[in-house]
């Protein structure tokens, strides 16, 4: 690194900082934006990034550069060009973009402090993991907080290790925890596998939905000496194609997991805090996990943070530290030791999610808007069943379903044109997710189907279909 090197780093710096902070970009500097952002992910971000950007746009040149909206559901790129988000960046902005209430809080801990001591009491830890106990099913109490959602899968894969004694995992086909290499072992799509092999060797795939093939794995492993440490599943498989599976199979899962001594982990990072309607997905079927991992909507949208929240008997069994039954907390960081795990602004972000999600009852107005969506997809599916060839959902987690993917693509793109932002699901390339905020009005809604009805008729006659 030469002098020469970090002035001109610096000036580059000075230069950006001056944008973000500026109240409004000139047009010279929009112009730059564009080009800068082009030239920096093709020569310096993830190579490639782009080129998968096209399956939404061939055109780069739309640059987030904003969000907000009334209603909370647009974001704008560098020209004020406002488009309706039923992306919802995966599912984080379940309380809107630009959630003013929430912002407040994190502006207020902002200029308290921004990050803890690392040995210090952090009280917004404590406050949030009681607040989290106090929202999640039966006896869930223990948290522990992390950053990313694969990052929460490793915590509760290590949880359950310690808690049973097992090595085994049981996973299902088409599932998704993240991309880690404990998290992707246990994923059901081999594309994001195979490259990666061998991982964890102690999992095996079951079909999905089928609580026979769970208890026919768990018991086949027992009878020849191996145990299992957890059964994990999503309660609706999220990138899997919004696959939801037949009434009480959760509950089966849970009797499996009783009776063969093994965790039960659900990963809620995408269902859970009210996107499909209640607020847990597993509260649909009443049923408590051991281990249950959070994220996407948990920071409203403003600052990352995820982690899982365990029943007590997951610890006292653990012996965390020693391996010893009842001797608790002797090495409390042997899941993991976050540096920036429940940092102050994200638990601020969380704590003010929950306030906000409990006054604006967030999971009902999920459940009631999914409705309506679903009411005005069946009359498209009707009216284009060669091109929607079938759609699902629970609450505010839909997708639209297409003869193949080339078609998926082609309608995402004509609602891109009109201004409308979805996209596919990892797992299943045929299918293509509606995941909006909370917040989207009605009238919103209303816009957004007639976008999809003028792209359905547009790719119908493309592709004579």
């Amino acid at each position: 690194m030469t002098e020469r090197n970090m002035q001109a780093a610096l000036e580059e710096a000075k230069r950006v900082v001056a944008m973000i902070e500026a109240d409004e970009l000139t047009e010279e500097q929009k112009a730059s934006v564009i080009k800068d952002s082009i030239a920096n992910f093709n020569e310096n971000y993830n190579p490639g990034w782009l080129e998968y950007r096209k399956s939404v746009s061939t055109d780069s040149a739309f640059v987030e550069w904003g969000d907000g909206g009334e209603d909370g559901s647009l974001f704008v790129d560098v020209y004020g060009t406002e488009f309706i988000d039923c992306l919802g960046g995966f599912g984080i902005f379940a309380c809107g973009h630009n959630n003013q209430e929430i912002k407040k809080t994190v502006k207020a801990q902002l200029d308290r402090y921004c990050l803890h001591s690392q040995e210090l009491v952090d009280p917004l830890r404590g406050y949030l993991c009681k607040l989290l106990a106090m929202i999640t099913p039966g006896d869930l109490q223990y948290s522990f907080l992390t950053n990313g959602g694969a990052e929460a899968m490793e915590m509760a894969m290590k949880l359950a290790r310690l808690a049973t004694g097992g090595r085994w995992y049981i996973s299902t086909v088409n599932a998704f925890h993240g991309k880690s290499m404990g998290a992707i072992s246990l994923g059901g799509k081999g594309s994001y596998r195979e490259d990666y092999i061998p991982m964890i060797q102690q999992v095996q795939h079951v079909e999905y939905g089928n609580a026979d093939a769970t208890r026919a794995a768990v018991a086949n492993l027992t009878a020849v000496g191996e145990k299992v440490a957890a059964i994990v599943v999503e309660p609706i498989q999220g990138e899997g194609g919004v696959n939801i599976p037949p009434d009480g199979y959760l509950k089966e899962l849970r009797a499996i997991a009783d009776e063969y001594g093994c965790c039960l982990i659900f990963d809620e990072i995408q269902t859970g805090l009210g996107r499909t309607g209640t607020m847990w997905r597993c509260d649909y079927e009443g049923v408590t996990p051991d281990i249950m991992t959070f994220g996407k909507a948990s920071s409203g949208g403003v600052v990352p943070i995820t982690g899982i929240i365990a029943r007590p008997w997951t610890y006292e069994k653990s012996g965390v530290g020693t391996g010893t039954e009842g001797k608790m907390f002797d090495n409390p960081w042997i899941l993991g030791s976050p540096t920036f795990g429940g940092n102050p602004l994200a638990c601020a972000a969380f704590i003010a999610t929950i306030k906000y999600m409990l006054e604006n009852d967030i999971p009902g107005q999920m459940k009631a808007k999914g409705d309506y969506y679903l009411e005005g997809l069946k009359k498209l599916h009707e009216k284009y069943p060669t091109v929607l060839t079938t759609y699902r959902g629970a609450g505010l987690l839909i997708c639209m379903e297409f003869p193949e993917a080339e078609i998926g693509h082609e309608v995402t793109k004509e609602l891109f044109a009109r201004k409308v932002m979805v996209a596919g699901t990892l797992v299943n390339a045929k299918t293509v997710r509606i995941e909006p905020p909370a917040t989207q009005s009605y009238e919103t809604i209303d816009k957004v189907l007639a976008a999809l009805d003028e792209s359905l008729a547009a790719v119908k006659a493309a592709y004579k279909l």
